[in-house]
């Protein structure tokens, strides 16, 4: 049987949630078999910065930090799982990558 390895990445977390579930309830109606959502480490990236432009006064930071999460499914899929799998809408800012493992 053929598998299908879909990796998701967003900054929002319930935008990321809500693809899975979609996955999810196209996997109970076709009865394919699932794996996951495996949640993998979420990646930070920190950016500090001083608050002053000119280097006067007291020495003040801002920190930024944006967190990047991502999940990964295995389905083992079937051509019409893998159709209404292609067809899942997906909001912007969420990276989604489909592969075929066998």
């Amino acid at each position: 049987m053929q598998k299908a390895r879909i990796k998701l990445a967003s900054t929002d977390i319930s935008k990321l949630n809500e693809i899975c579930q979609s996955i999810k309830d196209i996997v109970d109606k076709t009865g394919v078999e699932m794996r996951g959502p495996i949640p993998l480490p979420t990646k930070r990236l920190k950016v500090t910065t001083r608050k002053g432009p000119d280097g006067g006064g007291t020495a003040t930071w801002e920190r930024y930090e944006m967190r990047v999460h991502k999940r990964v499914i295995d389905l083992g899929i079937d051509e019409r799982a893998l159709r209404l799998v292609m067809r899942v809408s997906i909001p912007e800012g969420v990276n989604i990558e489909i592969e075929m493992i066998e």
